[in-house]
């Protein structure tokens, strides 16, 4: 089989062709040609361990050996009630469920039905509006795209998604202020979620969801110093839930388990996926705080939300793998240090240059943002498709990055996000680095800047 061969497969661009992948090596994928490509981004921030880890995929085998799935309205199993036991012991404080999905926007869907039953079981029905974050991200099915603040993703649904009330992201890059410090600004920007719930009116507000650290949609956004800590006081002020969305940013890929530790705050429902199983089967899960758990218990006993493949037995015995070989391998300590050089290595090579306009990230979860004119900060007109063309150099020179368009405010705006496994070593950085920094290069050459 080769790109080229008729396919009955929809894939999800229907005008290109994709290589095929033969196999995985490490942090490598070779596909049926034969060529390697550095996976840099883990796909979308999903293969933490690369692709061949031995420990995992042995731990699958044994688990299809002794049982591949039970239904979680007949069973459990040990390797579900061992993954959650282990989530919940590094869990932020406070912390006490675990409620399994098949995937990222699974989890996020699962958190919004959970909060607005949670509201109904404590007796306040009337709570039903979500605020969520511009330029934010949540997933694709309708729940999480309406709270979600992409604008092309949502454009051909936005007639039937749930309305949803949207404020100013944390973008310091681009909303900061000069006469203001980190910290005020945080302030500042926060601020605007006290001032929207007191408009839509306190008792009417059930949650409020934000990414720990912005993922694809603006390209790695950290949250400035105590930008959670004021959300968290807003929240507990107005009793609305605060539910982080960490898919992409949790489970290890800002250097510490969980993105929030580093924030000093706890959420109401916390979203995981992608580095909860490392792509090595489909796996993510709400993590629930107690004061959520005990509203239901206290009343209804039930959740009245399900899918077939929840606690799935092969996928928890996967991800209990990956957990159990992030910690054995100190893995996370690599995150940090690698992390930190992936960071220098990116200002040493691409900060002097007249198209970058911003390097951003935490851990081994990086955003590179591109822009026509450094003291403007004024985007590439998006016509130019300047994100796909990086990413179609990049491919060619056997590196794998995930672009993103519509940075800036939406529509316009690129940005490259690099993600690598928590395996990378700093040659792999160095190469990483140099290829992105030439698929840059080829890609500003063929629009003439």
């Amino acid at each position: 089989m080769t790109s080229q061969t008729p396919t009955h497969v929809f894939h999800r661009d229907l005008k290109g062709t994709m290589p095929v992948a033969s196999h995985g090596d490490g942090i490598r994928i070779v596909d049926t040609a034969g060529k390697a490509y550095i996976d840099a981004s883990g796909g979308a921030a999903v293969s933490c361990l690369g692709h061949s880890h031995p420990v995992v995929i042995q731990a699958i085998k044994d688990q299809l050996d002794r049982i591949p799935f039970v239904h979680s309205g007949f069973f459990t199993s040990p390797v579900a009630e061992e993954l959650a036991d282990l989530m919940i012991e590094d869990a932020p404080a406070g912390m006490a469920k675990v409620y399994f999905t098949s995937g990222g926007s699974e989890s996020m869907e699962a958190a919004l039905k959970m909060a607005r039953q949670y509201c109904i079981e404590v007796g306040q029905s009337q709570r039903t509006r979500f605020i969520a974050r511009q330029q934010s991200y949540h997933g694709n099915t309708l729940g999480a795209l309406a709270v979600g603040g992409n604008v092309w993703r949502r454009a051909p649904y936005q007639p039937i998604l749930i309305e949803t009330t949207h404020v100013p992201p944390c973008y310091a890059y681009r909303h900061q202020r000069a006469d203001e410090t980190a910290e005020e600004y945080g302030r500042r920007v926060a601020d605007e979620l006290d001032r929207t719930i007191r408009e839509l009116g306190p008792e009417t507000v059930c949650a409020f969801i934000a990414e720990t650290v912005v993922g694809a949609t603006a390209g790695v956004l950290p949250p400035v110093p105590g930008y959670f800590q004021r959300i968290r006081e807003i929240c507990d002020r107005h009793g609305v839930l605060l539910i982080l969305d960490e898919v992409m940013c949790g489970m290890g890929r800002t250097g510490t388990l969980y993105a929030c530790e580093q924030e000093g705050v706890s959420p109401d429902l916390l979203t995981v996926a992608k580095g909860l199983g490392a792509g090595y089967q489909p796996i993510g899960a709400v993590v629930v705080s107690g004061k959520v758990h005990d509203a239901f218990a206290r009343g209804s006993g039930a959740f009245q939300h399900g899918h077939t493949y929840m606690g799935h037995a092969t996928a928890c015995a996967g991800s209990l793998a990956v957990q159990k070989a992030i910690r054995d391998g100190d893995l996370l300590e690599n995150v940090r240090r690698q992390g930190a050089y992936l960071g220098e290595r990116l200002a040493a090579r691409l900060g002097q240059h007249a198209n970058i306009g911003d390097i951003r990230g935490r851990g081994l979860f990086w955003g590179v943002e591109l822009v026509a004119d450094r003291d403007s900060k004024e985007p590439f007109d998006p016509k130019l498709g300047l994100h796909k063309r990086i990413k179609a150099a990049a491919m060619d020179r056997g590196l794998i990055c995930y672009p993103g368009g519509g940075t800036a405010d939406g529509v316009r705006g690129d940005h490259i996000l690099l993600a690598p496994p928590f395996i990378v070593e700093a040659g792999d950085i160095d190469e990483i680095v140099e290829r992105l920094a030439g698929a840059i290069g080829d890609s500003l050459g063929q629009i003439g800047a």
